[in-house]
């Protein structure tokens, strides 16, 4: 019994010594990295083409109006009439608000009499003059009495005019800053006018580009609330100095704005056209890792792996990229034409990783996308 007990323990114990090895050899095996190679990646791949693109100098832009003031009081007085609404549309001449000009328009009746008298008394002493009654001093007198009796009614004429608040040139109005009976000092201000049509885009272009931005030369305006194609315009002043601070030149652009899309103090990002284009390979922005270090987007190509086995994989190139385009992106240099580029996909990849090209959802790339919503 004691025998047959030993027998079975040194079976137990050599197939548990098999089981144990066996194990141990697929562990090592695992670990070791030799036999294990982890599962492709799922991605979508373009083929690299080049185009022809315009090339464009880029900067940062103000839009100013061409004619832009604050309207204001010119006398102290009452508010008797306002004759606009804010945010309206005035022309040239428009009336816009009367002061009160009771106490003037007083003055001119006395000015008128006034004037009215030194002219009969002119005309009198002149008679007497011809008479040879009265002296040449008494006309004299008598004439320059009759003059400033004319000037006293023009002086008082031009107080009127001057409580009659006009719009100086055609354009948008602001809001309203005074209310009916409200009294005015000078300068105060009344409302903002503005002309939109034309109007200015001003940027600066530092000193060593300033041959890329010339008189007359086409200019392209960038903005997110901006309707249509981007609004297009000519350069029509250029600054004679340059910024010490910054040494950059001002630069400055005129716009049609027929519609009004462009407001005094908008933000826009501005293009100067130039007249010659640019060779470049364009990629779907989403091809493009972006890091600190560098650029770079996955190439597809035939790879091999540890053991000389061919295999489908990616390598990372790093790239120059250009000016942008809708869901498109310049590539300058790191891609050649005809090369498969990793389009998705690209965040979960490393250089030599094992890929599965599937095409059958791509990534925007249009050059002039427009959001369903729009």
């Amino acid at each position: 019994m004691a025998k047959r007990m030993v027998v079975m323990l040194l079976a137990m114990a050599a197939i548990l010594s098999v089981i144990g090895l066996v194990k141990y050899r697929q562990i090592q095996a695992a670990t070791s990295g030799s036999a294990y190679q982890p599962p492709p990646e799922a991605i979508t791949t373009i083929v690299a083409r080049q185009e022809s693109w315009e090339r464009t100098l880029d900067a940062i832009g103000t839009v100013a109006a061409v004619n832009g003031v604050t309207v204001s009081a010119d006398l102290p007085g009452v508010v008797e009439e306002i004759r606009f609404d804010s945010g309206t549309a005035v022309r040239t001449g428009d009336l816009l608000l009367k002061l009160d000009t009771r106490q003037e328009e007083a003055q001119l009746a006395q000015a008128e009499a006034q004037r009215e008298l030194a002219a009969l008394n002119l005309e009198r002493i002149r008679g007497l003059r011809e008479e040879g009654i009265t002296s040449q001093a008494d006309l004299d007198q008598a004439t320059a009495a009759s003059k400033q009796a004319e000037a006293r009614v023009g002086e008082i004429r031009a107080t009127i005019h001057r409580k009659v608040i006009r719009a100086p040139f055609s354009g948008i109005l602001g809001i309203r800053q005074v209310n009916l009976g409200q009294y005015l000092q000078g300068g105060d201000p009344i409302v903002p006018l503005q002309s939109l049509d034309p109007i200015h885009v001003d940027f600066s272009v530092p000193q060593e580009k300033i041959g890329q931005a010339l008189a007359d030369q086409a200019v392209r305006v960038v903005a997110e609330n901006l309707p249509g194609a981007a609004p297009e315009g000519k350069i029509t002043a250029v600054d004679s100095v340059v910024d010490p601070a910054t040494r950059n030149v001002l630069v400055q652009a005129t716009f049609t704005n027929p519609e009004g899309a462009l407001r005094p103090g908008m933000f826009v990002r501005v293009q100067v056209i130039q007249t010659d284009r640019q060779p470049v390979i364009t990629l779907p922005a989403s091809a493009i890792r972006y890091a600190p270090y560098g650029n770079s987007v996955f190439v597809v190509a035939d790879l091999k792996g540890p053991k000389g086995e061919a295999y489908r994989g990616v390598r990372q190139q790093f790239v120059k990229l250009g000016p942008e385009r809708g869901d498109q992106v310049a590539v300058l240099s790191g891609v050649e034409p005809g090369e498969e580029v990793v389009t998705s996909g690209v965040f979960k990849l490393r250089n030599g990783a094992a890929v599965l090209v599937n095409n059958e959802v791509q990534p925007g790339n249009d050059p002039s996308p427009r959001p369903e919503d729009s």
